[in-house]
């Protein structure tokens, strides 16, 4: 981990019988003679096209002269360089938070720059251009040649089944964390069945080693909430809806009480809303139950804790289990309409296509696809099934690309009869493999209107944030969240992205939906894949973990850099998220918006409260968010010292706030408060500002 950097420790776990095979180990056991300046150059697969066709050359070459994988047969070399020539996945920009000391300085000071405009500027930009050019020489570098090094080990890409691994270490070489050891040990593909149900046979979260004793007394100070209560038979239910101030403060205090409980909403289950006016005639909230013992209200709960009482009915929850009047907890599914809905019309037509056209690898344009048809296969089948004529059938199809059910395997067009190859939505290898809120395919039901969905989904990101998370914003009670019904309705709701209609959002629709939506998502892949350990896993997280939305894959990234900050490059990237083809491109935001910087929660310590934003208040959501990040470390002053310390993000993304050091500072100041702003703009205005940045935390917000 890079300097500044504070580790989380994370041990390695043991493999199981139900893990997949390492081929990390595979790869580094067959590659025994190469040297290990060679071996840290094994990346991954991605590549360009000419890097293919030079792997391709490389091969054949070593199997003529070396014969290393013990068969010169032209046959085999030729099936070896149809895997070279395979379709590859292009590498996202991504920013993972590595830095190059020498290249940027820590510490700057404006005094001794010139304050010329041109020249600041570039100034000010060079070392990050410089810092690019030197990662994308590198990772083309070691790109290029990791296809050779794994044809010669006699690697297979159908052999890559091995999913991410929480700790980031080599299984052959434990204690030692290089690159090749924490990209080898991941691989492309994905079994199916690990993007069902089974995805919760294990917790990535039991990984993580926190100080418990530490951990406990820092949220208890703060007003967060402990996880770890004594063991009980019976149990604590509580009744809140949403925005209910008396209901954080029975939280409050059964967090400070450590004390395990359940919390059902009845504005999330409006049906328990009935059974709380049946039991106690009163939808009043909140209510406590400990078993069928009805406590009542914040006053009822704080008079018997005042008395004894309280401390003496936990005790008898230790021992004894509910009775069948006791209240029970949220059930699968519960008040859940995320499956219904009206059947799409097309769907029955595309089930029927489905079982009709043969799906198969084809060559195109010199690369392999897999899993497509071509447009002429659809129109006959259009045509005969639909009694359509060729020209109709073709105007069907691309009624049917529009509702997103397949595409073009390179978004050259929309739809034409002919030899174009097309693929269905979830054979797409990167929806296929990545995405992970596709595990039982394309949904049948008619797609919603995206503005319902985005708000359902705010509704409950809502609620989830109140009942898991801290009053600041600061803590995240991942192992409740990660048991909770109110995020596997989560789930079930992110699938209905698949292929709704991005278009015709606003500005601030756009941006509340996605804020949340990177929110959530960060939270997801923690809970499915574990906090990321270093650079490496870092750049899986933000780069690999993704939801298909509109029939388009988003990564953390994407939504990031491509959505939100209007298609700009990542820091110490040369490349943008989306291309000039890329349909994505016209969801993005025109320009950058520089606030979403203190909205976006990707689970470190250093970031921004989390919080959830509506489309109606969006800006002042963001001030709001921007104002507590500044005074709450963000940005601090010491006017004695002439010394300002500022969290990297304002350095990592200074592009989206000013021309320069000396802007970007101007634009934070809006953000303190009224006596800090003014020191800091005194200090800017007499050019004596030393400036520091501070070490970023990467440790888990838990």
């Amino acid at each position: 981990m890079e300097s500044g950097d504070t580790n989380v420790e994370i041990p390695v776990r043991s493999p199981t019988a139900e893990d997949p095979p390492n081929d990390s180990s595979d790869l580094h056991q067959k590659d025994g003679g190469l040297t290990s300046e060679m071996r840290t150059l094994d990346v991954n697969e991605d590549t360009t096209n000419d890097h293919q066709h030079v792997g391709q050359d490389e091969v054949l070459e070593k199997h003529a002269e070396t014969n290393v994988l013990g068969s010169t047969d032209l046959d085999e070399a030729r099936q070896t360089t149809e895997e070279v020539l395979a379709e590859k996945k292009e590498v996202e920009p991504v920013f993972d938070g590595t830095e190059t000391p020498e290249k940027i300085e820590a510490t700057r000071s404006l005094s001794t720059r010139s304050f010329d405009g041109d020249s600041e500027a570039q100034a000010y930009v060079w070392p990050e251009k410089a810092v690019a050019i030197k990662n994308f020489v590198k990772e083309k570098g070691a790109v290029a040649v990791s296809s050779v090094l794994r044809r010669l080990s006699g690697k297979r890409d159908e052999d890559e089944n091995s999913l991410p691994d929480v700790d980031g270490k080599n299984e052959s070489s434990a204690g030692e964390v290089d690159d090749v050891e924490e990209i080898g040990a991941r691989s492309e593909l994905k079994e199916d069945s690990q993007k069902t149900g089974e995805w919760f046979a294990w917790n990535p979260l039991n990984y993580i080693r926190i100080s418990q004793e530490t951990n406990m007394q820092t949220k208890q100070e703060q007003g967060g909430q402990t996880t770890e209560g004594p063991a009980m038979r019976g149990r604590i239910i509580v009744y809140t809806r949403l925005g209910c101030q008396e209901c954080r403060q029975v939280r409050s205090f059964l967090w400070q009480k450590n004390i395990r409980f359940v919390e059902i909403n009845i504005d999330i289950y409006p049906s328990r809303k009935v059974e709380l006016e049946k039991n106690t005639g009163s939808s009043a909230v909140p209510k406590v139950y400990l078993n069928e013992f009805l406590v009542g209200g914040l006053s009822e709960l704080r008079s018997m804790d005042e008395s004894g009482k309280f401390d003496e009915k936990i005790s008898e929850l230790i021992n004894d289990e509910p009775s069948p009047a006791a209240p029970f907890p949220p059930l699968l599914g519960e008040d859940d309409a995320s499956s219904s809905g009206m059947v799409d019309e097309f769907a029955s037509i595309v089930r029927k296509m489905r079982e009709t056209i043969v799906v198969r690898d084809r060559f195109y344009k010199m690369r392999r696809f897999t899993n497509c048809f071509l447009g002429s296969e659809a129109v006959d089948f259009l045509a005969e099934d639909q009694y359509l004529e060729r020209e109709e059938a073709v105007e069907f199809a691309r009624k049917l690309v529009s509702a997103h059910f397949f595409r073009h395997v390179l978004d050259e067009n929309v739809f034409e009869d002919g030899n174009q190859l097309y693929r269905f939505l979830d054979h797409d290898p990167i929806i296929l493999t990545e995405c992970y809120n596709i595990p039982r395919g394309t949904i049948d039901v008619k797609p919603k209107p995206i503005v319902e969905i985005a708000s359902r989904l705010r509704f409950l990101s809502f609620a989830i944030f109140e009942a898991y998370v801290s009053e600041d914003g600061r803590h995240i009670d991942y192992r409740s969240i990660h048991g909770s019904e109110e995020f596997a309705r989560y789930l079930r709701i992110v699938e209905e992205l698949q292929r709704v209609d991005l278009e015709g959002l606003s500005r601030e629709e756009k941006l509340a939906l996605f804020i949340n939506l990177y929110n959530m998502m960060a939270i997801h892949c923690i809970l499915l894949w574990g906090y990321p350990f270093g650079s490496l896993e870092r750049r899986k997280m933000l780069g690999s973990f993704k939801y298909v939305v509109g029939g388009c894959p988003y990564s953390l990234s994407s939504i990031q850099n491509g959505i939100l900050r209007g298609n700009q490059r990542p820091p110490y990237n040369l490349a943008k998220p989306f291309g000039p083809r890329d349909k994505r491109s016209k969801v993005a935001l025109p320009y950058p918006e520089p606030l979403i910087h203190f909205a976006l929660v990707c689970g470190t310590r250093s970031g921004p409260a989390l919080r959830c934003y509506s489309p109606g208040n969006i800006d002042r959501e963001l001030m709001e968010s921007a104002r507590a990040f500044m005074r709450n470390g963000g940005v601090t002053v010491d006017a004695g010292a002439k010394v300002a310390s500022v969290n990297k993000i304002l350095r990592w993304y200074s592009t989206d706030f000013g021309k320069n050091e000396i802007e970007v500072l101007k634009h934070a100041s809006n953000y303190l408060e009224p006596e800090k702003s003014e020191e800091l703009l005194e200090l800017l205005a007499n050019t004596q500002l030393k400036v520091t940045y501070q070490p970023y935390d990467w440790t888990l917000n838990y």
